[in-house]
């Protein structure tokens, strides 16, 4: 039986216009009257996410960043894992060529969350997520000053390619850990480096012991590669159809498409008609 339900957020939760079908809304609603756990697994972090969560019913818990923050849906700080600065700037200066796609993230109120070096408010690719922001963007160079503490990670963005590139570029072994995030049909890509051992994964797994919910009471829902380790631990994985063909090849279960209420579908068939 089903006590804990673990949603990624974009290309999963939200359909491709950014939006929440009202038939997840429902059946997210319908899982917690029936006393299941809702866990929003994301790499936003929680005033991005905001928007999002709070138009869903009832309690909620939220993994962010990548599984460096859990949060209430209040604010209330659950668990945290930050990235040592001194690794930080050890990433940074690994990183040159990727200098102006680079950002350090910190878990603070308001300005200073999202620090760049130098934000072009124009960019083409970047201005809308540069506008979002904001209230919570601030500048200073050299990036690696902005280190007076330790960050909840060091974020890169760019084109699949070259994110890829440097993905590869970057795998710490022990040192940190990396999480890739691709939009092949924006050719968009995010590689985030969290402290070492940190994932959706590893953090839904701790807060599921914390919570004494089992791993084969666990179902996660997903659609990219930062879903993997998550996927991997829940005893239901459960894949959107519009998923990463790199984690259809796994073989695990498939929902529609995110702008085919998938997650409704998936708590449905998998959940509510074997408790009803």
């Amino acid at each position: 039986m089903i006590r804990l339900i673990a949603l990624d957020i974009d290309g999963t939760l939200l359909d491709s216009h950014g939006n929440i079908p009202e038939a997840n809304r429902e059946a997210i609603g319908r899982a917690q009257e029936m006393g299941i756990d809702i866990v929003l697994a994301t790499g936003r972090r929680y005033d991005f996410a905001r928007a999002i969560f709070e138009t869903l019913p009832g309690p909620l818990t939220l993994i962010l960043s990548n599984g460096a923050i859990v949060k209430t849906r209040e604010g209330e700080t659950r668990m945290r894992s930050l990235l040592p600065r001194e690794m930080a700037r050890r990433v940074l200066e690994s990183a040159l060529d990727h200098r102006e796609a680079a950002a350090v993230i910190f878990d603070r109120p308001l300005e200073g969350q999202v620090v760049f070096e130098k934000v072009d408010w124009e960019h083409p690719r970047h201005a809308p997520f540069f506008h979002a922001n904001r209230p919570f963007i601030s500048e200073v160079r050299p990036l690696e000053d902005a280190l007076t503490e330790d960050p909840v990670q060091v974020m890169f963005t760019g084109r699949c390619a070259e994110m890829r590139a440097l993905f590869a570029h970057l795998n710490g072994g022990a040192l940190y850990s990396t999480a890739l995030t691709e939009y092949v049909h924006r050719d968009f890509s995010l590689v985030d480096v969290v402290k070492a051992g940190c994932s959706k994964g590893a953090t839904l797994r701790a807060w599921s012991a914390r919570c004494g919910v089992g791993r084969e009471e666990v179902m996660a829902i997903g659609d990219n590669l930062n879903d993997l380790e998550m996927l991997e631990y829940a005893g239901v994985p459960v894949l959107m159809d519009n998923a990463l063909q790199e984690l259809k090849d796994r073989g695990w279960a498939l929902t529609a498409s995110n702008d085919e209420a998938g997650v409704a579908r998936a708590i449905e068939t998998l959940v509510l008609e074997n408790v009803s």
